[in-house]
């Protein structure tokens, strides 16, 4: 058997490695455009702002290695043109040279491409990167290093966009980010970024949202944004997205699908039965929606890689679908997210509740412990896992991962109180963030309590709602919500009789504890209330971001 696998790195390495191991005897070429056939492609934000200072450290595998260990035929500088489906052969041009190369399975890992939008003077830019491999990397650090640059923009802040943000600013840049949605971080819902919008502010890095930018000037010295502001620049970085390498399918004749993806079966096979397509080109099966997605990360591309492998081995294996989970460290802030946001939970037709909670991410009498801000989407009634979001600075990665296997798992809201997860009190509380998670939504769906959003309340209050701060007075004192009255928990039962039955009470404390406390007691003596899910920390956390975005 003959297999010819179209691109190296993620997908295309774990392909072809997982099949020499499966079959001995089979010949496997990897024909591989670019210089590099296997490299870390997520580390190059940290080699560009010199975390990872030796390059070498980037290239996981070179194509000597690669045949010495695997006997693997990796032609490097290779760019597959066409494939002929008719004769099972692809055109290949290595430095000028054509020639034809013949397969039984074709394997096609062509990845993704950097999304450049057209702007006015974008092909005078001497100033203009994309990031997406080794040579985009060593540009850009050659620009740094040889023009003292002292002045950078990013056009886009999702997770390399500020990942990118943040290894320039170590290198001394002064850092301005534009992204044209009203929040960074789009795969996290609005309220869940504007903490990590905090920390960007906290660095002095510029932030501009819901902004575009229309053109360069000055051969890039100026970039242009759509309401006529120019700010001058040494380096501009876009990082707007990217969107699948399919033109070598689409001009074989195979089937694309969404956002012009290679469409796949759960066997990730093409339209051709002989060729078959993984990592960020293709589209994929959304876990918890079961729509059609495009889900570009390089842990989903490794496991396709396997898997395409063993099926070719004729091993049966189908591939479940991705959850998009994922995590981006921003200076002392981690935020990540899996399943479905709720920006996608409101157009999908399915019915789902909210909760935000603020644990810590160990006990709290031992000593170094720090909050988080969670975030669980759930359905509603059934309680099924929807979706997750983690930000903090410790324990947002062990956090997420654990909700993550539970949505795989195809758990509810009531397996998370049943779960036994490892407790010391350097490593976890006794009730772990996870558990707390289900306890605050079975509370919902068991109607113990009734929540309100943080972007419901303010409406509320206007339409005659009466808001009460339980906190401490000199909580109180510090800053509340507009409109709120100050009742404290602990003086709650002795004042009850100031509060009017006829009006639905809204009560609020710091992260929503002292609230369901509130609540519970409130509604046993006939009070319609609602309890502020996320407390005033979610509350003002959101409103300065939108205080700050007013200002720019």
């Amino acid at each position: 058997m003959k297999f010819v696998i179209v691109g190296g790195v993620a997908g295309g390495m774990s392909a072809a490695t997982r099949l020499r191991r499966l079959n001995e005897d089979a010949e496997i070429i990897v024909l591989e455009k670019g210089p590099y056939v296997s490299f870390a492609n997520c580390g190059l934000p940290y080699y560009i702002g010199g975390v990872i200072q030796n390059r070498s450290a980037l290239l996981v595998q070179t194509a000597e290695k690669l045949y010495d260990r695997f006997r693997l035929d990796v032609r490097i500088e290779s760019e597959v043109l066409k494939i002929d489906r008719q004769h099972q052969k692809v055109t290949v041009n290595h430095q000028d040279y054509l020639y034809d190369e013949s397969y039984d399975k074709l394997i096609l890992s062509t990845g993704a491409k950097p999304v450049v939008p057209p702007m006015k003077g974008a092909g005078e830019a001497d100033n203009l990167y994309t990031l997406r491999d080794v040579p985009d990397a060593e540009w850009i650090v050659q620009m740094i290093e040889t023009n003292k640059t002292g002045r950078a923009v990013i056009v886009g802040a999702g997770f390399i966009g500020l990942e990118m943000a943040e290894n320039l600013y170590r290198r001394g840049l002064k850092v301005t980010v534009i992204e044209r949605a009203g929040q960074i971080l789009p795969p996290l819902d609005i309220e869940m970024a504007a903490a990590i919008e905090r920390e960007l502010v906290s660095r002095h890095i510029r932030l501009f949202k819901g902004r575009t930018v229309t053109g360069f000037e000055d051969r890039g010295a100026t970039v242009v944004m759509d309401d006529g502001r120019r700010l001058e620049t040494d380096l501009t970085i876009l990082s707007v997205g990217v969107r699948p390498e399919s033109v070598l399918a689409a001009d074989a004749g195979l089937e694309l699908g969404t956002r012009q993806a290679i469409v796949v079966n759960d066997r990730l096979q093409t339209s051709d039965p002989n060729i078959y397509a993984i990592g960020d080109a293709i589209s994929v099966r959304h876990f918890v929606s079961g729509t059609a997605a495009v889900i570009p990360l390089a842990s989903p591309a490794n496991r396709q890689g396997r898997m395409v492998a063993d099926i070719l081995s004729g091993i049966e294996r189908h591939y479940a679908g991705t959850l998009g989970t994922s995590i981006v460290r921003v200076f002392d802030q981690a935020a990540a997210v899996t399943g479905l946001n709720e920006k996608q939970l409101q157009g999908s037709g399915i019915a789902y509740e909210t909760v935000h909670t603020s644990p810590y991410d160990h006990a709290t009498y031992y000593p170094g412990s720090q909050s988080m801000q969670l975030k669980l989407l759930f359905e509603s009634p059934a309680g099924r896992l929807l979706g997750a979001q983690a930000v903090g600075e410790q324990g947002v990665d062990k956090t997420i991962d654990v909700l993550s296997t539970a949505i795989k798992a195809k758990m509810t809201v009531y397996d998370l109180t049943e779960l036994e997860l490892a407790y010391a009190p350097p490593f976890n509380s006794a009730k772990s963030p996870v558990n707390m998670l289900g306890y605050v939504s079975q509370n919902i769906l068991e109607h113990k309590v009734d929540a309100i959003q943080w972007n419901k309340v303010d409406q509320r209050i206007r339409e005659g709602s009466l808001l009460i701060d339980v906190r401490t007075k000199s909580e109180y004192e510090q800053g509340t919500i507009p409109g709120a009255a100050n009742i404290p928990l602990d003086s709650l039962r002795e004042r009850i009789d100031e509060l009017p039955r006829h009006k639905e009470i809204i009560v609020a404390c710091r992260v929503g504890l002292r609230g369901y406390l509130a609540a519970r007691i409130l509604s046993q003596k006939g009070y319609k209330v609602k309890n502020l899910d996320g407390g005033y920390k979610l509350y003002s956390t959101v409103f300065s971001a939108k205080n700050k975005k007013e200002k720019n």
